[in-house]
Parts: structure tokens; C-alpha cells; sequence
């Protein structure tokens, strides 16, 4: 199985390295590939491919089967992430490739480009973020509902750190040290 965690990861936080570590310690996980999309996706204060792709990689040194793919950076416009999970599935045309999303996006997970293909096509791993019914969220919405086999819920995890509250107040135990001095010394999301 190969785990693909797609996001911003403006900057990427100590929970999405945790999001890693508790993924490959539930699934057998062969390949874990952070996917960060690009300066085209329409997602404000975002800071340059460069610097977020520069800070995964900072982040992810030392991180067991893990990949930082540049493959939304490449694209000329942003395509969605159906279109980059079938291009990752041609790449491992033998592997399951699964999505990790978190709870908090299942609420916009049907108005997403190509939606019911990825839905139909791909399964999820859901992440909980600030204490969402999952199960509730996706029961409640007929799209998630109908896909209901393709979501793999994990147990015993629950996020309240975001890169949104990082920007906001600056809080440095929410990123690794080595993240925290990169946005230091590149003067970032600072304005």
C-alpha cells in the first residue's frame, strides 16, 4: 500500500510528521509520499514551491520509505488530486495507492475536482481533526455515503495543530526546530 498525503503544508507542523507515524503504525504501508500542491492551487499567503518543499524535506530526514513529490509543481495549471493519484497509480501499477485526508475536509470532499471518480476509484484514510464525528460526517453527506467502503477511519488520533494557527501566532512548538529556523532565516510568514 502506498500512502499519499497531499496539503499545503504551509509550513509543515510536528502533526503532519505525526500523521506519519501513526499511519505506518496502523496500515502495512509500503511507500509514504507527501504531496504538496503547488503555487497555482488558489490557497492565499502561500509561501513559494521552493520554501514548503525545502521544509518536508527538512522534516522528513530520518523518515523511513518516505518521499516529497515535486509532481504539482510541475503541472501548468493545478489538475486536482484524482488527476496526481492516477498519474502516482500509473507510477506503482501494482501497489493499492490510498489518500490521507483529514476530517475536517470531509465536509468539501464531494465538490472536489473529480470527485466521484476519486471517490469510486481510490480509498481515503481519515485522520480526526478537533473531536469531528467521522462516521457521522460521512454518513450525512450521500457522495461520502455511497463511497462509504472506500474510507479507512484510524483510531485513537485526533489533530488540533494546523499551519493556519503556526502562521497566525507564530508558536514554535508547533513546527521542528529545523522547520522553525528555516522560516527564520527565509523571513517567512512574517509580513
Amino acid at each position: 500500500m502506498i500512502v499519499v498525503f497531499g496539503g499545503a503544508f504551509n509550513p509543515p507542523t510536528i502533526a503532519h510528521q505525526a500523521i506519519y507515524h501513526h499511519v505506518i503504525k496502523h496500515l502495512p504501508c509500503t511507500k509514504f509520499i507527501y504531496l504538496p500542491v503547488s503555487n497555482l492551487y488558489t490557497k492565499r499567503s502561500l509561501a513559494s514551491n521552493f520554501h514548503r518543499l525545502e521544509m518536508l524535506k527538512l522534516m522528513t530526514r530520518g523518515l523511513s520509505n518516505v518521499s516529497v513529490s515535486t509532481m504539482e509543481f510541475d503541472d501548468p495549471d493545478y489538475l486536482g488530486t484524482y488527476q496526481s493519484l492516477i498519474r502516482i497509480q500509473d507510477n506503482y501499477p501494482s501497489e493499492q495507492i490510498v489518500f490521507v485526508i483529514g476530517a475536517d475536509n470531509l465536509a468539501k470532499l464531494h465538490k472536489w475536482i473529480n470527485a466521484e471518480s476519486l471517490l469510486s476509484e481510490f480509498k481515503f484514510v481519515v485522520i480526526n481533526r478537533n473531536h469531528t464525528d467521522i462516521e457521522g460526517a460521512i454518513m450525512g453527506n450521500p457522495t461520502l455515503a455511497k463511497h462509504r467502503d472506500n474510507f479507512i477511519i484510524l483510531p485513537h488520533f485526533d489533530v488540533e495543530i494546523s499551519s493556519t494557527t503556526f502562521r497566525e501566532n507564530f508558536d514554535q512548538s508547533l513546527v521542528s526546530d529545523e522547520v522553525y529556523h528555516y522560516i527564520l532565516i527565509h523571513q517567512l510568514y512574517r509580513s
